[in-house]
C-alpha cells in the first residue's frame, strides 16, 4: 500500500521527464479511431407486465433501446409507475415516481450505476390526503440550476380534476423540498413535462377531457401559460399520455408518448417545439414499456485514441502500465525487460466501443473475447456476454488528458463523469474530482504494445 503524499513528492520532479521519454519512445503509429462526443440515452420505465418493478434501457440513437436490467428497482411498498430519472451534480442518478393510485406521496430512489437502486424516501406533498391522487412526477432542472419536481394532483381520487404542481429542492442533497406551488394550468390537465429553451418554458401535457397531448408556453415556471397547441394540433390523434422529451445531437427535439388506448408507444421530432412530424412507432418497446423518461448524456470529446494493439502507461507513475492480473486491473511496474507473460497482460487491442462506435473498448490480447469492464466500480477483465450492460460497462470515451498535453483520459460511456483511474495501484472507475492528484491518476499515454 503506497503512501500517496510521500511517493508523489518523490515523483514530482521526474514525471515530466518520463512523459517526454514515453512520448518519444512509445509514440503510437497507425490509424486513430474517430472520436465523440458520444451521446447515449438512458430510459427508465415501468412495463405492461409490472407496475412495481422498474426496467432500465439504453440507446445510442434515442430510437433503438436495449434492456440493461429488468426489475432494476422495486420500492419497499407501493408502485413504481411513471419513473423519471435525473443525473444530479453529485454524480448520482435520482429517480422520482408515482407510489400509488391514491395518496399524497411521491417516491425517491438513487443509484451510482443505473443498475442497482436504493430507496431514499417517500415525500408527502400535503395536498390531497389518502383520498386524492398524486401522479406522474417529472424532474425539471431550470437554467439557474434549481431542481424541481412537477407532478399532477387530484383532491378527489383517480377520476378527479388533476392540476400540475411543483416542489423545489431546498438543499443540494435533494432531501428537503418546498411546499407545493401550482403551475397555473387549468384543471383537468395531467402528465406535465417541461423543458426550457432560451427564456421560454414549454409544457407538454395531457388534456384529460379530450385525451390529446397539448402544448403551452410561458416566460415563468409559474405562468401565466398560453396554450399554443390544442386539440389534434400535431396530428397524433387522441388517447395519448405520458409525454417526455429529449434533445437529439442535431438540435432537434424528440417527444415520446404512450398511446395507452392502443397499447403502443410512439415518438415524433421537431426542430422548434412548435411543429412536429408524424408519429413513428417506437421499435422493440412499443407495447411493452409504459410512461418513461429518456435522459441524454454526452460522453468524451474529440480526442482520438490510437487503435490496434496498445499499452496504457500511467501519466504520474510512468514506470507502471495498466495490466490485468487474476482478472482484475492494476497499474504495475513493467518494461521491455519484464517477463513476456506480464507484458502480454499489459497489452490490449483497442477497438471501436462495444456500446458506441465513437468510443473505445480494450480487449485482452492473450484472452480474446475478454474486455476491461467496470463492475461495482472496479476495473475487471471479463468475457463479453453480449448483453447491453456489458457493452456499456466495457466502453470508454477519449478525453483530453486531465494531466495535460501528451496524455489521454477515459470517461465511462454509460456512467458519464466517472473516469478510469488508479488508486493504490488498483484500477477503478471514480467520479471526476478537482486537483492534480485525480488528474494524474486518471491520465495515461497510449503507447506501442509491450508485447
Amino acid at each position: 500500500m503506497r503512501t500517496r503524499g510521500g511517493i508523489r513528492k518523490a515523483f514530482t520532479g521526474v514525471v515530466a521527464l518520463f512523459a517526454a521519454i514515453a512520448a518519444a519512445v512509445f509514440a503510437p503509429t497507425g490509424p486513430a479511431h474517430a472520436a465523440g462526443p458520444a451521446p447515449h440515452y438512458l430510459m427508465t420505465a415501468f412495463t405492461n407486465s409490472s407496475e412495481s418493478n422498474m426496467y432500465v434501457y439504453d440507446s445510442v440513437n434515442a430510437t433503438t433501446f436495449s434492456l440493461v436490467r429488468a426489475n432494476a428497482y422495486t420500492p419497499p411498498s407501493g408502485l413504481i409507475r411513471d419513473p423519471s430519472v435525473l443525473r444530479h451534480t453529485d454524480g448520482y442518478y435520482y429517480l422520482v415516481y408515482t407510489t400509488n393510485w391514491t395518496g399524497d406521496t411521491i417516491g425517491f430512489a438513487r443509484s451510482a450505476d443505473t443498475v442497482t437502486w436504493t430507496f431514499l424516501r417517500n415525500v408527502t406533498v400535503g395536498l390531497n390526503g389518502a383520498t386524492g391522487s398524486t401522479w406522474a412526477p417529472e424532474w425539471f432542472r431550470d437554467s439557474d440550476g434549481s431542481v424541481h419536481v412537477i407532478y399532477s394532483a387530484s383532491t378527489t381520487g383517480t377520476a378527479g380534476q388533476f392540476r400540475p404542481y411543483r416542489i423545489t429542492a431546498t438543499n443540494s442533497a435533494l432531501s428537503t423540498w418546498s411546499a407545493p406551488t401550482p403551475l397555473g394550468i387549468p384543471a383537468n390537465y395531467i402528465d406535465s413535462f417541461v423543458v426550457k429553451v432560451g427564456s421560454t418554458y414549454h409544457n407538454f401535457l395531457k388534456n384529460e377531457t379530450t385525451k390529446y397531448i397539448e402544448h403551452a408556453t410561458a416566460t415563468s415556471l409559474n405562468g401565466p401559460w398560453q396554450f399554443t397547441g390544442t386539440g389534434n394540433w400535431a396530428g397524433w390523434g387522441s388517447g395519448l399520455e405520458g409525454p417526455a422529451l429529449t434533445r437529439l445531437p442535431d438540435g432537434r427535439w424528440r417527444i415520446y408518448f404512450d398511446n395507452y388506448t392502443g397499447g403502443r408507444y410512439y415518438y415524433a421530432d421537431s426542430s422548434n417545439l412548435t411543429s412536429f412530424g408524424a408519429k413513428v412507432e417506437l421499435p422493440g418497446l412499443s407495447g411493452t414499456a409504459r410512461h418513461f423518461t429518456v435522459l441524454r448524456e454526452d460522453v468524451g470529446d474529440t480526442t482520438a485514441v490510437p487503435t490496434g494493439n496498445r499499452s496504457l502507461r500511467s501519466a504520474n507513475f510512468p514506470d507502471r502500465y495498466v495490466r490485468h492480473r487474476d482478472y482484475l486491473a492494476y497499474v504495475d511496474p513493467l518494461s521491455s525487460a519484464s517477463p513476456l507473460a506480464d507484458r502480454r497482460d499489459a497489452t490490449f487491442t483497442v477497438v471501436a466501443g462495444l456500446a458506441h462506435a465513437g468510443c473505445y473498448s480494450f480487449q485482452s490480447v492473450n484472452q480474446p473475447g475478454y474486455y476491461l469492464r467496470h463492475y461495482n466500480m472496479r476495473l475487471t477483465l471479463q468475457r463479453d456476454d453480449g448483453s447491453a450492460i456489458f457493452k456499456g460497462d466495457a466502453t470508454y470515451c477519449g478525453r483530453t488528458g486531465l494531466a495535460g498535453a501528451g496524455t489521454i483520459s477515459f470517461e465511462s460511456y454509460n456512467l458519464p463523469g466517472r473516469f478510469l483511474r488508479h488508486y493504490n495501484y488498483e484500477m477503478r472507475l471514480d467520479l471526476r474530482a478537482s486537483g492534480s492528484v485525480f488528474a494524474g491518476d486518471a491520465s495515461y499515454t497510449v503507447t506501442s504494445p509491450l508485447s
